[in-house]
């Protein structure tokens, strides 16, 4: 754990606030969910919650599924880091965090599909010199989770509209085993 010097105190009601600059720097937006921890050593922390970092394992098999029907690299996403990729390492891949332009396409629960002759490049994970050939949000109960991204494959081909329908099912099924 790393100290911020900030102290805050606990109202009547029991509620504590969490500063501005620190929601700032771990993206924690209004309504998301957080898990409390506690520890022996008497120490409360809070962490995001992510419902498809519960699905990781599930996600996995799923991108890998994915990448061997289309053969484009895959990576599944909540709203802040890439939780499952196949088709590319994964060490470069997970626990990347989102691309601001993935964060706005998700906030205006839009999808993208990458054209032929497109000169415009979608950026999916930040640090990460590999384009989206489709990306598709995941909704949860009308919620946006996350995100299916096909990556562009380096011979640069564009996606096939199967292509586009198996990324459009796959965030709609892992939408709808978030929220069961």
């Amino acid at each position: 754990m790393k100290a911020t010097g900030i102290v805050r105190r606990i109202d009547d009601l029991g509620r504590v606030v969490i500063p501005k600059e620190i929601r700032r720097t771990m993206r924690i937006r209004e309504g998301d969910p957080l898990e409390i921890f506690t520890d022996n050593n008497g120490d409360v922390i809070f962490k995001k919650y992510s419902p498809i970092g519960e699905l990781a394992t599930f996600a996995t098999q799923y991108a890998e599924v994915l990448n061997k029907g289309t053969t484009l690299p895959v990576i599944i996403c909540d709203r802040d880091n890439c939780v499952a990729a196949s088709g590319l390492p994964k060490k470069e891949l997970l626990e990347r965090r989102l691309s601001t332009q993935l964060e706005d396409l998700l906030e205006q629960r839009k999808f993208y599909i990458m054209n032929q002759g497109d000169t415009y490049r979608f950026f999916p994970l930040e640090g990460v010199d590999r384009t989206a050939a489709v990306a598709v949000p995941i909704l949860a109960a009308g919620d946006i989770a996350g995100a299916v991204c096909f990556i562009s494959p380096e011979t640069g081909a564009i996606p096939t509209e199967a292509d586009v329908k198996l990324a459009q099912v796959a965030a709609a099924f892992l939408g709808k085993q978030m929220e069961e």
